[in-house]
Formats: C-alpha cells, structure tokens, sequence
C-alpha cells in the first residue's frame, strides 16, 4: 500500500533519515516512535505525500488518511458532519442531490427537467462510489464512537472546541480509511478514556494499513503488530517485526547484550594493550606487541556501537515576580460562538501560589476560559480582573502563541525581547534546540518540538500565574517527566487544564472548577475519576 525506497529526509540543512527502505501492507500496524525531533512527524508528512523526500521515492496503492497534529486546517463554517463526510468526497455528492431535486421540482419544462434528472443520477453515482446512503450512518458510527455528540452533527467546526475539533479530524480520517492506510499522529489526544477505548478496538479490527505516533503506550501495546525506531544517532529506522511489549523486552536484551559485549571487548583490549606495552621495548617481540596492539583496536572497532543516553531537555518554569494577594480573577465571563453559548457567568479569584484545575467534558469551555483569561480574545460579557504586579505566562494547548512563519529563536526573542543573543542560545540549548534548530521556521516543527519551544518562552517572563493548557501533550515520556517536575516546584500560581492524570499529581490542585456548571469547590480526590472522563 505504501512502498518507500531509498528515501533521505531533511529538516532544512539537518539530516534527518538517510536511505531508508520499508513497506506498509494490508494488516501492517506500525508503531512509530523516537525522541521528539527524530523525524516521525516528517516522516508521516512525507508518507502521506505532503512533502517530498531529498532522495528516493515513496508511492501509494490505496487510499491514504492523514491525521496531522494540528487540526486547524477545516473550513471554520462547514458542518461537522460536511467535515468528515469530505473524506470520501460524500458532501459535495450530496449537496449535488440536493440542488438537482430542488431543480426537478422548479423545473420550467423537459429539457431542463431531463437536465437536472441527468445531475441527480451523477451525484447519486458518486455518492454509491463511496460507500451509498450507508456511508453516512458509518460517519455517524465514527463520530459517536469519539465522543462526538449528535447534537454537534449540523454545528460549523469552528464553532467547536479544540478538542472537538481534534475529534472531527480523526473521525474525517478514520471515516476516510476505508480499507486503506491510516497515518495517525498522536490520536489520542483530547480523547476520554471511552474514547481511546473505542479507537483502541476500531484500529485493532481495521483491514488495511496503520501507521501511528503515540506516546500513549498502552494504546500502542494493544494495537501494533511492528515497531519502527527513529535512531537520530544513525539517521535509520530500526524495525522490529513484533509488538509492543515484545520489542520493549527486545531492547532491553540488546541493551544487556551490548554491554556485556563491550565490557568483555575492553577487558581484553586492555590486557592486550598492556602486554604490548612489555613487550615493544624489546626489538625481538616488537613487531608482535604492534600486531597485539592493532588486534585489540581491532576488538573494540567492530563492537556495535554503545546506544548514548538520549539528551533531555531541562525545563523548568519562571521565577515568579512579586505580586498581589489575588493576581487575576473574573466576574461573570459569558462567551458564545454562534448560537453555541459555552460559557455563562463564570467568576473565579486566583490567590498567589493557589493551584486551580479545570474540568469539564470537551466542549465545556475549558480552553475558552483560558484564552479569555489570558488576553486571546474578548468575553461578551463580563470582564478579565487583573490585580497588583499580574503578570501572566500561557500555554495554549494548539501552541496558538507560535507563530509559524517566525523561527525558533524569532519566537523566542519575541516571548523574552530582553535576553540577549547568547541568553537566548542558552536557553534554547536547555530545551534541545541548538546550532542551526534557531533559524528553522516554527512551521516545521513536531508537536513536542513545539510544546518545548512555547515552554522556553516561559522561563524569563517572571510570570507570576500561568495558564497552562494540556501542557504535556505531544512530549516523548522523559520530557514529560521534566515537564512534570517543573510544574510541581512552580512556586507561583497555575490555572491548568489537563486529562493527564500524572500532571493532577504534579500540579496538588487546592481547587477545582467545573465547567459548563461554573461550580469551584475544594479538590479532593474523588474528582480524579472525572479527569478520564474529560
């Protein structure tokens, strides 16, 4: 279905992936994993034939879905339905049905009857091409299944939330799969634990090709049959022909094996470099000290080569600047997007140092709040309060704070514009950014790329109250855990909306406010069982 062949992949001048060679058949479920920044987002654009490759050739037999990372590419006033009907072209087919029996019935005589029965009779064609009048009710099978509710069916995608949205988009794509191959990065974002439940069995029954990014690995130990390993170190792809849990005790044996392998080789290296160094000062055995010294550069040259200690990025969160008793707070905030109303007469006071947590199911309001809270966009009623000394840091869970026609260090500089050049290298080093990573356009970047660049943003604000929106979306397991730990020895105020359950642990929440209710209570733990649901 996909066949790649001698393919070289770049990120600008950086080398990404080099000559690599594989196949995606019928039945194929292939996890795709690395650090963040080791070319799987690249790669699963240049998969689906978004971008070409510097070398080699990649070509499709089948349909190919894409589910990229950012889901704002829909026509903000096109149903929901429309959406992922469009996967298969179904929408215009329709539509064409529509207008074509609205013109039989206003028809003026034969030939503009016979005209329109001809324009009904092709839409009616195309639509039988993809999947007849049953091709709807399986959209609406898929948007259920993701928690999609029927209410939402007939509403514009941009009146939704972001992870409505997020929502739509995999419904479009798993709607469009089709007996073809699915291209998935990171699907289980914004999805509830019912949700990731359902996708879980839909990817495991699907018939044709399954390619996906995840770092939910209890979704990729369930699904996937093979295992490809981005290894920035060689710019290749190690591919395992089993699952999940097998290829983890796979590398774990080959990480003992190579150990051991070498601590035997440098034993034996260096007891020959030590009996060679008796031994050439004697002109009889100066040439075998010279072949014992070359046998053991030798030993420790064909050794494969040790696996280093991937680079972590040291993230930690701002200083906060003094302030306040109560830095920000909001009286009545309504906001309503068409006839939608998502929030309605929410107050809430956010107390130096306090820990709020937001909850609610998509579409509750939760990141509305936060962009109301943060400056983003305006309230239709009520007002943002800020207090003495506020200053505020926000994370948005889309990275709506990155722009994308700015380089990393452009967006950077405009985050912190008084660190100087060399402060500002420091810091993106700290985060995996360096050298040349600078002057790529923040465009290019993965989803984790970009959550760490909007972290770095944070670290020289002296902002005294973050908001911080789904923050350890996208990030490889050990980024997170910096992400994690920052967040937990924060010393100022956070206002977080999360469905991570190990960031609730991070953050020890003192309250908690439920939307659409706008009800905020003491935290206790028997909140924790709506976290999933959210």
């Amino acid at each position: 279905m996909i066949t790649v062949r001698g393919v070289e992949l770049r990120a600008g001048a950086r080398l990404l992936l080099c000559d690599i060679s594989f196949s995606v058949s019928p039945g194929d479920r292939i996890g795709l994993v690395g650090r963040n920044g080791a070319g799987k987002t690249t790669l699963m654009t240049a998969l689906a034939g978004q971008a070409r490759p510097a070398a080699g050739t990649i070509t499709h037999t089948g349909p190919v879905g894409l589910l990229a990372q950012d889901s704002r590419t829909a026509d903000p006033a096109v149903t929901v339905t429309d959406r992922i009907l469009s996967a298969r072209g179904l929408d215009r087919a329709l539509h064409a049905m529509r207008a074509a029996e609205t013109a039989m019935a206003d028809a003026a005589g034969p030939v503009a009857l016979e005209r329109a029965m001809n324009a009904y009779a092709r839409a009616e064609t195309a639509l039988q091409a993809g999947g007849g009048y049953a091709a709807e009710g399986e959209a609406a099978r898929i948007a259920a299944g993701l928690g999609l509710p029927e209410r939402v069916l007939g509403e514009p995608v941009g009146a939704l939330s972001g992870g409505q949205k997020r929502r739509v988009e995999l419904a479009r794509i798993l709607f469009a799969g089709h007996g073809g191959t699915l291209l998935l990065d990171e699907p289980t974002n914004h999805l509830d634990a019912d949700s990731v439940a359902w996708l879980r069995t839909f990817l495991q029954s699907h018939q044709g090709g399954l390619v996906v990014i995840s770092h939910d690995t209890a979704l990729l130990a369930d699904v996937v049959n093979r295992v490809f390993h981005l290894d920035p170190q060689r710019t290749t792809i190690d591919i395992h022909n089993t699952g999940w849990n097998t290829y983890l005790t796979q590398r774990e044996t080959d990480d003992r094996r190579r150990a051991r392998e070498r601590a035997n080789a440098e034993r034996k290296a260096t007891a020959l470099h030590a009996q060679a160094d008796k031994m050439k000062a004697r002109s009889a055995t100066a040439v075998m000290a010279r072949s014992m010294a070359r046998r053991a550069d030798r030993m420790l040259a064909e050794l494969e080569p040790a696996r280093r200690a991937e680079k972590v990025a040291r993230i930690r969160l701002p200083e906060p600047a003094a302030c306040g008793r109560m830095p920000l707070g909001a009286v009545s905030l309504s906001k309503s997007y068409g006839a939608h109303q998502v929030l309605d007469r929410v107050d809430l006071a956010v107390d130096r140092g306090s820990r709020l947590l937001i909850l609610g199911l998509n579409g509750a309001g939760k990141t509305t709040l936060l962009r109301l809270l943060a400056g983003q966009e305006p309230p239709d009623a009520g007002r943002v309060v800020h207090g003495h000394g506020l200053r505020l840091g926000y994370f948005a869970q889309e990275h709506d704070t990155l722009r994308a026609e700015r380089t990393v260090g452009e967006n950077l500089r405009a985050a912190a514009p008084h660190l100087t050049d060399g402060e500002a290298r420091r810091v993106l080093g700290a985060f995996l950014f360096s050298g040349d990573d600078a002057d790529k356009p923040a465009g290019v970047l993965s989803g984790g790329e970009k959550t760490r660049l909007a972290l770095a943003g944070l670290v020289h604000s002296g902002a005294n109250v973050l908001l911080l929106d789904e923050p350890t979306n996208n990030l490889d397991p050990a980024s997170r855990a910096e992400v994690l730990a920052a967040v937990g020895s924060y010393p100022g105020a956070i206002v977080m909306v999360t469905h991570d359950e190990d960031a609730i642990d991070a953050l020890r929440p003192d309250r908690v406010l439920l939307l659409p209710d706008a009800d905020e209570d003491l935290w206790n733990e028997d909140y924790r069982d709506l976290v999933s649901l959210a």
